[in-house]
């Protein structure tokens, strides 16, 4: 056994990774400085793109790596709506400053309804979860003060504001949630905690075997989900500038991310990068084809989810033995 360990060595990266990290570094500085020279219209793809990926990457932590199968994870984008509402357009705060905010209060909604949707599991939770978005729904469309179940314009939020900041904030906002979600996952992953995770995931009875707090991993992740969530939703309705119940509580937010971590690749950190590509490029080229263009992503969904179980980067991966984030371990000889 010490033979073995003499010539082997335990290492998470490769000259692949630290690469990529180094163009993870230039990319994001590059991403920074798109407001002085790239057009508005880009500007905006590029912050959709961002923020996207980062609700999308938070539904791949929770259930790619936590097990947590949420279909109700619109709420968390509807609470981060409404707290824009409550604190920007009632109260004269900053919308921007509501951002961090929103995320605090989604936390804090993630920690009472985790009381609830925690006593289910398996399909049950995935259901519960999806009830208990479609009661806030309802709640804040009987909310007559906050525009009742037309919404309302949150325009004078920005008044004041140049368009040129306004944009540009937005941009790095969604710079930090869409690239700080991807290194968000990459530090758990790498954490005892990551490990920890997905053992439960993997085997609830045997991870409480070994002594971990299974109900404590789980809330854990439930509450970092929501809270990020919750800051994209509430950047995400500063784009749009009117909020609605049936907007901000939309399953389509929680269908939205289901199928780009699937395309991409769920429980793996690229994935949802791929699938977020994947879903722009789509959207954008057959938006106009109607009703059509959401059959002929299901039919993409239902291919990929046969052919290609992992998904697309599963794929790539299981072929060229390709990552670009120094998460596993892997045995190494020594030189």
């Amino acid at each position: 056994m010490e033979s073995l360990l003499n010539k082997y060595e335990i290492t998470r990266g490769n000259k692949l990774t630290k690469g990529f990290s180094i163009f993870t570094v230039f990319f994001i500085i590059f991403l920074i400085s798109t407001p002085w020279w790239l057009g508005r219209a880009d500007i905006r793809k590029i912050t959709e793109f961002l923020y996207i990926l980062s609700i999308a990457q938070m539904w791949n932590l929770l259930a790619g790596y936590g097990g947590l199968l949420s279909v109700g994870q619109q709420l968390f984008v509807g609470i981060g709506a409404y707290c824009l509402v409550i604190f920007a357009y009632k109260l004269g705060m900053d919308p921007f400053m509501v951002i961090p905010l929103a995320g605090l209060v989604s936390l804090m909604v993630a920690f009472l309804v985790s009381k609830v949707a925690f006593r289910l599991k398996g399909a049950y939770f995935a259901v519960g979860t999806w009830v208990l978005a479609e009661t806030f729904r309802l709640l804040f469309s009987n909310m007559t003060w906050l525009g009742g179940g037309s919404g309302l314009s949150i325009t004078n939020t920005m008044r004041g504001i140049p368009t040129w900041w306004r944009e540009s904030l937005t941009l790095w906002i969604a710079i930090a949630l869409g690239i700080g979600s991807v290194l968000l996952v990459t530090y758990i992953l790498r954490s005892k905690y990551g490990t920890a995770l997905t053992a439960v995931r993997d085997s609830e009875v045997a991870s409480e075997s070994l002594g971990i707090n299974v109900y404590k991993v789980k809330l854990r992740v439930y509450l970092i989900a929501a809270f990020v969530t919750g800051m994209a939703g509430a950047l995400i309705f500063i784009t749009k500038l009117r909020v609605s119940p049936e907007a901000a509580f939309s399953i389509e937010w929680t269908a939205m991310m289901f199928f780009i971590v699937v395309i991409g690749g769920i429980g793996t950190i690229e994935g949802p990068i791929i699938g977020t590509l994947i879903y722009i490029t789509m959207r954008e080229t057959m938006s106009g084809l109607g009703t059509w263009y959401l059959v002929i992503l299901g039919v993409f969904t239902i291919i990929i989810m046969i052919k290609a179980p992992k998904g697309l980067w599963g794929l790539i991966k299981e072929r060229f033995n390709i990552h670009l984030f120094a998460v596993k371990r892997h045995a190494k000889k020594k030189e």
